[in-house]
């Protein structure tokens, strides 16, 4: 309360004080931040850790608004690294565990870090990135070095205030259609950042949350990092990338009260036949975000397990999610409904508001977690920054209840004979069938240049005979969809093409689809 009302007559105010200040005054402290196999660590052990990194950072020479990176794997010292460097004003900012060399190079140069903290096993290749850097910033591994420096300071530190409007954290967007750009997110982003995971899902003191999405994703940072800790919630950690088995294991050791996850793992706990263990059925919430959640994948779910997954979507630009179905208000295949204290509006390509339901448009976001720019990037942070709005680039419709249909990215959107065709509607039929395990429409030019629908699938099983399944899919599809809506090219594969997330690579499809179809007879 101190903290705040600080905030609201001075303007001035520190992240890592807000998201701790909640845990801090719950049990004086002593209920966990941080969960892992083998270590539970208190808000009390997590605050004194984190000014433990703030004064190692100091003797680096690091002051604030300088950048540090942190390219670290899920472990207690990511959170004394990340809030050590907001206590005493410095920018965090969160690597993919993925990067090339070639993108740390550009991300050291761009960001004009004055720190770089990295794991043991990137050692090497943060070396190469700095290699040919003039004035590389100091290199520290994380977890040996940083925390033995860490044992040699003091366990309290006075935070350095700064202005509201002043940058908290970045994170780097992995680059997957050009250079990684850093998304700028204010002070003032924090204070709210909890707000509809704890009145909405429930989570507070004590609870339990954890997301098998690595930190460095938005997904994952915004909801437990951040809104985790500001809620005084437990954030269950696992260094290493949680296949179903393991995340089936995490589920059962430590049984979360709220779990975070993509369609790609939910599909794959269900085809391992996963869920039906005590820690499942102890989960309050599943949600899923990171790519649309087929009806078909939330309908299986809610068979075998009784407790729905939740959908819902959100954005690195908007640090948490904007639209989502909640436990009382849910309609699987839809995205949801706004959540609380965030506005949206549906705009036509023409930049028309679109008011009445059914009519597709672009999604723009308001609230209080949007970011404020793209660093160094004034024409792309002019075009996606408008008046407060974000502009998702995210194409949904809204029934007459109000829940929001996506539709696809903008520039996934494919207009075919004259008219829009959204891929998603054509993979809720494709998915239905039980032969098939994954499936993505993409649009691809023919000799002609007109762009023409290709449907690319993964089948169950090895015995699957692709021909008699390309004919009952495109009889299923032509009993349901217009005849312009139904592919005449299928394309079958070993497996999907996939970002670290899970995500559906499209653009890799493209030119897989554009490869096998010059080939093809």
């Amino acid at each position: 309360a101190k903290i705040l009302a600080r905030v609201e007559s001075e303007g001035k105010m520190n992240a890592a004080d807000i998201l701790l200040e909640r845990g801090l005054s719950e049990n004086s402290g002593r209920n966990s931040a941080i969960l892992t196999e083998d270590v539970s660590v208190s808000y009390t052990d997590l605050d004194a850790a984190s000014c433990r990194a703030g004064h190692v950072m100091r003797s680096l020479g690091v002051t604030a608004g300088e950048r540090v990176l942190i390219m670290a794997d899920d472990r207690p010292v990511y959170f004394f690294a990340y809030l050590g460097a907001m206590k005493i004003g410095a920018i965090p900012l969160s690597l993919n565990l993925r990067f090339s060399s070639s993108n740390l190079t550009y991300i050291i140069e761009d960001s004009g870090c004055k720190l770089f903290l990295a794991d043991a096993q990137f050692a090497d290749l943060c070396q190469e990135a700095m290699s040919g850097i003039g004035s590389a910033p100091p290199f520290v591994v994380i977890d040996t070095t940083f925390l033995e420096l860490m044992s040699e300071q003091p366990d309290t530190l006075q935070s350095h205030l700064l202005n509201k409007d002043d940058a908290a954290l970045w994170i780097y967007t992995s680059g997957t259609t050009g250079e990684p750009k850093a998304v700028v997110h204010r002070q003032s982003c924090t204070i709210n950042v909890g707000r509809y995971l704890g009145p909405v899902f429930g989570v507070g003191p004590g609870d339990k949350i954890f997301c098998s999405s690595k930190l460095f994703f938005a997904f994952s940072l915004g909801h437990c990092l951040l809104a985790g800790l500001r809620l005084g919630a437990s954030v269950i950690l696992y260094a290493g990338w949680p296949s179903a088995k393991v995340t089936a294991e995490i589920v059962e050791r430590h049984r979360p009260d709220v779990m975070f996850s993509v369609p790609t793992l939910y599909r794959a706990l269900l085809k391992e036949g996963l869920v039906g263990s005590e820690g499942f059925a102890g989960v309050r919430h599943f949600v899923s975000a990171g790519e649309h959640l087929p009806k078909t994948l939330s309908d299986r779910w809610m068979t075998a397990t009784a407790n729905p997954v939740l959908q819902g979507i959100g954005a690195t630009e908007t640090l948490i999610m904007v639209i989502g179905n909640q436990p009382d208000d849910n309609r699987p295949g839809a995205t949801g409904k706004p959540f609380p204290e965030t506005d949206v509006k549906l705009i036509t390509e023409q930049g028309a508001l679109i008011e009445e339901a059914g009519i597709p448009g672009v999604l723009w976001v308001r609230s209080d977690s949007i970011a404020s720019e793209y660093w160094n990037q004034k024409d792309k942070s002019r075009d996606s920054f408008v008046d407060g709005w974000y502009v998702t680039g995210d194409v949904f419709f809204r029934d007459d209840d109000g829940f929001y249909h996506y539709q696809g990215r903008d520039d996934d959107m494919l207009k075919i004979s004259g008219q829009w065709v959204s891929p998603v509607e054509i993979e809720e039929y494709v998915l239905k069938n039980p032969a098939v395990g994954d499936a993505a429409v993409i649009g691809v030019e023919d000799t002609s240049g007109l762009v023409r629908l290709a449907l690319c699938l993964v089948s169950t099983g090895r015995n699957v005979d692709h021909d008699a399944l390309q004919e009952e899919l495109m009889e299923t599809l032509s009993a349901n969809l217009s005849i312009y809506k139904c592919p005449r090219r299928f394309i079958f594969l070993d497996e999907m093409p996939q970002t670290a997330t899970g995500k559906t690579q499209r653009f890799k499809l493209r030119q897989l689809a554009a490869d096998y179809l010059e080939t093809a007879p």
